[in-house]
Formats: C-alpha cells, structure tokens, sequence
C-alpha cells in the first residue's frame, strides 16, 4: 500500500545498521560472549547480563531474591573489598552498576575504552566469585527493607505493583520484583548463596561490550576472567503460563494523593507471537506523543486527563496492553469511558495509511536513537539474545512492520482488546472515595568531528552549528535566557508554562497540527526549562530538517497561546505540582529550597507554585514571550548530519527575523544574605521513610569555585565516596546519601540529602557533619580526588555522546557568555582541581551559622 513519500518509515536507513554485524562465540565452559566495536568514541560499555530474575525464584516466589542478590554482588569476593571494588572503577573513570527485572540480571560498567580489561576483571570477579557474607546479608537487607518503603512512599510504583497482582493470578509477574516486605525479610543468607550458586553459572551469562575495542584482546580478556570457571548444571526454573482471564478485574485504592493514577490493560500474547510488532504499532498510533489519537481525543477536545499514553510491554510470553492517564479523581470514570469510546471507533472505522505510516516512522527513529550510545547499543544487544534469543531479531522485527497494513491494526484492537478482558487499577485521593462503591470504575570519523562553529548575526542572535554524520540524525535547540530571576512576583511557573505553550498552537497549526507535523516523520518537538534558561528542542532525521525549522521559527515568531491549550496546559502544570507532592523526597527537596531561598527567586524551581501558576493567563505569557523572545536573548545550536552550506543560510533566515530587544532586558541579580539565619525544621508526613536534608549557600554559576563544586559534590556522592560508604555500608543508616546543587546566575546552593529510618535522622545528621569536618581538615589524600576527577571526566565523556546533550550544552555556555566549545575544556578545569581548594571549598561555604536543616518524617 503506497504511504505518502514525507512520512515513508525510512526503513532502508537501518539497513546499515543491520550490517554491522555484532560477533557472536560461545565459550567452552557455555557463557555467550557478544563483542561490537564502535570507533566513535573512546569509549567502552561492559556488560553482563545473568539470565535470571524475580520470576526464576522458583519456591520462593516473592522473596526478592534476584534484586537482593544484585545488592550483594558489589559487597565483596575473595580478592577484592566491596569498596575497593566501585573506587577501582572510579579511580579509571568508570560507572558501575546494576539493575534487576523479572526476566534478567545486568551488571555493566561504562568506561574509557582503554580500561576494558579492568572492567572484564571486576565483573567476572563479581559475578562468578562474590562471597555473600553474612554480616554483608545483614546489613544490606536493612538497606533493603528501606528500599522497599520508599517505593511504598511512590504511588506510581504502588500504582504499578497492584495493576500487576490483579492481570496476573498465576503467571510470576504477580510478585514485585523487590519482593514482599515479610517474605523478603525472611530470607536467610543460605537461601540467598543457594540461588546464586545454582543460578550465576557460566551458561546462564552473557558478555556484552560495545565500543572502541580490539575484538580479539576483548575475547581473551574475557576468556582469562570468565573462561575459567568449570561449566556447571544450570537448575531449571519453570515459568507456568498465565491462565485465559475470562472476565473484567478491578482494583481501585484510596490514599493520601493528589491526583488520580489510573491504569487500563488487556492481556496480549508474548514478544515472539507473530501480533506482537502490530500491537507495538497499535500502541504508536493510540498513544504515543502529542498528536496520538488517545492524546487527541481524551486530553486535548475532552480535557479529561492532564496525561495519557498506550504501550505494548510483552518481554516474555504472555504480557499487557496498557492505558495509563493521570487525572483528576472526579473525572476518572468519564476518562475511562472516553478511552473505550475512542478503541470501540477506531474498531469501527479502522486507521488510516498516515496513520501507520507515522508510527512506523516512530518506531524507525527510536531504532536508531538506541544507537547512541554504547550503553544503549550493547542494552540492545543484550535484550536480543537474553530476551528474544537471536540477534537478527531488530531486521526480523522490522520485516515483519514492513508487512503490516491498517487491516491488522483492526484486527489485532478487536482481536486483543476485549471489554470483558480489561483490567482497571487505579490509585486515587482519599476524599474521592464514591458512596457507593459498585459505582467505582464505571467503564563521522573515529571520535571525533569538528567543534561548534559560532555566528552572532547582526540583530545579536547566536548560531551555533557542529557537523556529525555518524547517524542520518540531528538535534536543533533554541533557548532563550529565563528562569526564576525572569518572573514576576506572583506570577511564578510563567516559565514553564511559556515554555510548554510554544510548543502548542501557532498561527500556522494548532496543538495537534504541530504534533502531527513532527511525530507522523518520527520526529520529536519538546519544550524545556530549569533555574536559568527555557527553550525548545527539536530532533528529526536528516531528510526532515525543514520539518524542524518550521515548528521552532513559527513557535518563536508566531505563537498564539490560545485559551483552551493555555487552560489546559496550565491543568497540567498544577496537576505535576500535586504530582511532586506525592512524592516524598522530591517534596522535602522543594521544602528544603523554600526554606533556604526564602524570598530570592530560586525558593522555587521553574515549574513555580499552585498559586503563581494559577494567577497566569495568556496575556502574562504573551508579554513574557515578547521580553524574551529577542534576538540578544536567542541562541540556535545545532548538530548532526547536515551540509553547513544548505543549512545554515536557512538557519540565519529564521534568526534574522527575531527582534531587537527595545530595552535591556536582564535579571536583577541580589544575592546576598541567603539564607539569612541558620534554622532547622521539622515537616511530618504519612510517609514509611525519613529524609534528612542539610542545605548551605554555594557558588553561582561558574563563579571562581565552579569546578571545585563539580569535584566536591562528586565526592560526596556516588558509591565509593567515604559519606556513602560510612553511612549505608559501614552503619546502615540510609538507603541513599548524596550531594545535590541549585546553581543561579547568582547565588546557588549546595545541600546533602539522605533516606532513612524514622528515629536515625540525628545520626545522619551528625555523620554529614563529620564528613564535612573531614573535608575541612584536609584529610581527602590524593588517590579518593584522583577518582572524583577520573569519574566526572569520564561522565562528561558519556554525556555528550548525543546531539541533544552537546547543543543544550553549547548554546547554555554561550547564552551564559561563555565561548562555544568551553566544554572541550572540562578535563582541564577538573585536573586542576587541588586538595586544597577541596579544603578551601568547604571551609568556606560549610558554615553552621549559614546552615539550613530539614527532617521530613512520619509522626
């Protein structure tokens, strides 16, 4: 069926991809070893991938014992302590961890390509040789247990767990992967080793490692460290199938919330089944993006939900259709019935040729966005060998999109999203609780291109321009100078709320006729905003570059803010207030800013409070864009495969266009005296976990101490750092412990921040104080600063692996005056970071008279 040429799924621009093949062996003793080299980037992501998870715990369904086990991997083996393990890996600029699902176990170290072998080393060490020791089983399973409150402290994730205790009644994905606070805490060090023993062995492990790497030094690196553990019997766990569901189910809860989280599924068969990558389009075209038809339809014209969205999750063989929205409580029952309206039409009248055109489109772009990065590239390796069990899987799947017609879109809605097969969960506000409660639920070359190339146009617009043509891709980001010192007293969240209008109705299209535009080619159109600056950022393959100078110039030079999409929008950006409110460490977060900033502007962050949001209307914003929206005040950077000589001329076009700025128009910078007065406080919430935070002034943005910050708070945070593994390794007394900055044009803060037990809050508080006094007395020795700076040039490394990371950060230096290509000189600033300005750092900026605390805690 001929699909119209501007949105073709481009499916032949894989087909390189899919020529690079990865190379596959298998080692004597059984382990599978994948190995892809990448020359792009000095660089390397070592993976490896254990073939077990939550649902291979065979009698001890529930006990958490993959998760539990994933912790215990990093505590210890016979040849390295659990800390020598994750400073090793700093101290060669590497990040290490791990994550646990139902079907697998992955450990993975990103680092500097040069360093492969080290990062093979301490894996295969991990993984085949850990010890388990019991005093290690004790203390983490503390550590746990917390874990497990704050994710009870998360409605999202109990909005989750509960979705899946009620589609599954057989099937293992009934248990959380974490485990059952009971069952888990029952679990002894014996049943721990036990199934590490019959589960960690050579045949159930794959070795992933993606980058810019010598295949064969990798191959017999890893055969040095992985090959010469014996094969062993692998102890089969049997997953039973889940059993036909013949009838609706539902589960609704009331608690302490703000808004209603709800979600809708229908049971859908496995990844290999051949309806899977129709399901997956299906779930595109329903609810993916903002011009989706769920989107369009329930949000947008009914203005029922503030967010809604479809997905296809089946990793295994059996899984779910979903329907997630947030709303408020009034409207969830008028929402659910929307949605059923809107699958029964499109039953109905089937879908269109654009349609499937622009979700196959999607899902194309999304495949080349997992090429990125290494860590992305061996994720998706990784998941097609463990998961799928074949590596051509990615062609194969593609093959099969490219068969599929708008008939078996219809075919598969009507065929798997049956009335009487949907489950319905959701999570609501306490005082919504219905009467009657059977009313409830109512239906380029190696590493390397060229840096930016700078322009500043006559009207004082800035062009920033950076060629790579690694990925038939590019990344165009506006900004404009803003934040919290831009707005006005009363009127605090315009920011945002700016933001996200210009990414809505103009006077060429409206909100939908925007989101079509971009996403029906695959493409991406969002807007962004933080303490300083707002913008646009826009990402389209390279044949689609006018697509994506067409949204940002007609969002800058001709918005409309039209008063439905405002009110709606403006909706939404109260509704994520109460969203942040639900969630208690983001809530003390927000507190500790309030507290700390009192009446300077950065109390707030640039979402604002209810109050000031709900004071905007759209003339505020339109006078707000016309401040801003200058040509001083503009910078464009781009990059990616484009030819400069095409491209630019239409860029300088668009800019010149922009006004001059009638009047200086700049922050009024007061910074001092914040905070005024040291104070401490106390907030109870209904919550399971404690957070303690302690918050100073710091440095604005790269004042004199700008770098000295970035390596401070590097050694604060992380897994090796001394706070870290005094607090939770040695003691137990937080789940996590880390620094964190607010960073103004001028004034910041820097504040630590800590999860605990109700009751242990002052002692966490006196080990931050210890460590700081450690900080100033000298004693941080060269080898702990070598891996701050070794981690945080290697991050900064990894960061700007992407288009969308370098633009954002080119045009921020140069709209902060800074030149284009400062962040070329990041290692420098880094390395020259002493000691004694680490000392120096926080004897001035640690001051008790200066110190704001915070305790939030249950009653």
């Amino acid at each position: 069926m001929p699909r119209p040429k501007s949105i073709a799924p481009s499916f032949n621009l894989l087909e390189s991809l899919w020529s690079d093949r990865p190379l596959r062996s298998v080692l004597p003793n059984g382990l599978t070893l994948i190995l892809k080299p990448d020359r792009s980037a000095a660089l390397a992501s070592v993976q490896v991938w254990v073939k077990t998870g939550s649902i291979h715990e065979g009698t001890q369904l529930g006990a958490g014992l993959s998760h539990f086990l994933e912790h215990m991997l990093f505590k210890g083996t016979g040849k390295r302590a659990g800390r020598e393990i994750s400073a090793t890996v700093q101290a060669h600029g590497g990040y290490i961890n791990a994550y646990t699902t139902f079907d697998r176990t992955v450990y993975h170290i990103d680092l500097p390509s040069e360093h492969v072998d080290v990062a093979v080393d301490i894996l295969a060490d991990a993984v085949l040789h850990s010890t388990v020791a019991a005093e290690d089983v004790a203390r983490e399973r503390d550590v746990i247990l917390r874990e497990i409150a704050m994710t009870h402290d998360d409605p999202d994730n109990r909005l989750w767990e509960a979705l899946f205790s009620t589609a599954f009644r057989e099937h293992p994905y009934r248990q959380p992967i974490i485990g059952h606070r009971d069952v888990f805490a029952a679990v002894t060090r014996d049943d721990l080793y036990g199934y590490y023993r019959t589960r960690y062995v050579p045949e159930n492990l794959v070795v992933v490692i993606v980058g810019d790497i010598d295949p064969a030094a990798a191959a017999a690196s890893v055969g040095r460290h992985f090959g010469t553990t014996p094969r062993s019997r692998l102890v089969p766990a049997p997953v039973g199938a889940e059993p036909p569901q013949l009838a609706p189910r539902e589960d609704h809860k009331y608690e302490d919330v703000e808004l209603t989280r709800a979600v809708l599924t229908w049971p859908i068969p496995g990844l290999a089944d051949p309806d899977a990558p129709v399901l997956d389009v299906l779930a595109a075209i329903l609810g993916n993006g903002d011009s989706s038809i769920l989107w369009t339809e329930v949000r947008e014209k009914a203005g029922l939900v503030h967010a809604i969205h479809a997905s296809s999750w089946n990793p295994g063989t059996s899984g779910l259709f979903c329907v997630a929205m947030t709303c408020d409580a009034a409207k969830r029952a008028a929402a659910t019935e929307a949605v059923e309206r809107v699958l029964a039409r499109c039953a109905a009248r089937g879908f269109t040729a654009a349609q499937l055109g622009k979700a196959l489109r999607q899902l194309t772009v999304g495949e080349l966005n997992t090429r990125k990065t290494m860590s992305g590239q061996a994720s998706r390796l990784g998941i097609a060998e463990v998961v799928v069990g074949d590596l051509d899987y990615s062609r194969v799947y593609f093959e099969r999109l490219r068969r599929i017609r708008p008939a078996d879109l219809r075919r598969v809605l009507t065929t798997h999203l049956d009335g009487s097969r949907r489950t319905s969960v959701s999570i609501n506000p306490a005082g919504s609780r219905p009467a009657d409660p059977s009313k409830d639920g109512t239906r380029s070359g190696r590493r390397g291109t060229d840096g930016f190339s700078e322009t500043r146009l006559p009207n004082g617009a800035r062009l920033l321009l950076r060629r790579d043509s690694r990925l038939p891709n590019l990344h165009l980001r506006l900004l404009m100078g803003g934040g919290p010192l831009r707005e006005s007293p009363g009127f605090r969240g315009s920011t945002a709320l700016l933001a996200t209008l210009l990414t809505k109705d103009t006077r060429r299209r409206s909100a939908a006729g925007v989101a079509t535009f971009v996403e029906e080619v695959g493409g991406s159109f969002y807007p962004f905003s933080g303490n300083n600056s707002l913008g646009l950022g826009a990402e389209v393959l390279a044949g689609d570059v006018d697509r994506a100078i067409a949204v940002i110039a007609d969002a800058i030079l001709a918005p409309k803010f039209a008063p439905g999409t405002f009110a709606q929008e403006r909706d939404a950006q109260l509704a994520s207030l109460k969203d942040d409110d639900d969630d208690v460490v983001t809530y003390a977060r927000k507190l500790l800013r309030r507290k700390f900033f009192g009446s300077h502007p950065l109390a707030l962050d640039a979402q604002g409070d209810a109050a000031g949001v709900g004071a905007l209307d759209t003339g505020h914003l339109s006078a707000m864009h016309r401040e801003l929206g200058v040509a001083s005040n503009v910078v464009l950077a781009v990059s990616g495969d484009f030819d400069p000589a095409r491209l630019g001329p239409k860029l300088k076009a668009f800019l010149g266009r922009l006004q001059r700025a009638r009047r200086a128009s700049a922050p009024s910078l007061e910074a001092t005296g914040i905070p005024a007065t040291a104070s401490d406080h106390v907030e109870f919430q209904p919550r399971e976990q404690a957070v303690v935070l302690q918050g100073y002034p710091g440095p604005r943005i790269h004042g004199p101490d700008h770098f000295v910050a970035e390596v401070a708070d590097e050694l604060f945070s992380g897994m090796a750092s001394h706070l870290f593994e005094r607090v939770r390794e040695e003691k137990g007394l937080a789940y996590f412990i880390r620094s964190e900055r607010v960073v103004g044009l001028d004034s910041g803060m820097f504040s630590f921040l800590a999860g605990t037990q109700p009751g242990r809050e002052a002692e966490v508080q006196a080990e931050i104080e210890a460590e700081i006094l450690r900080v100033q007395s000298g004693a941080v020795e060269e080898p702990e600063l070598r891996r701050c700076r070794e981690r945080l040039k290697v991050a900064w490394r990894q960061h700007s692996q992407t288009n969308s990371a370098r633009t954002f950060r080119a045009g921020l230096d140069v709209l902060q005056g800074r030149p284009a290509n400062d962040g070329d000189n990041y290692d420098g600033h880094i390395e020259a970071v002493t000691g004694a300005d680490v000392q120096a750092f926080a004897r001035r900026w640690f001051q008790p008279d200066r110190r704001v605390r915070l305790v939030v805690r249950p009653e």
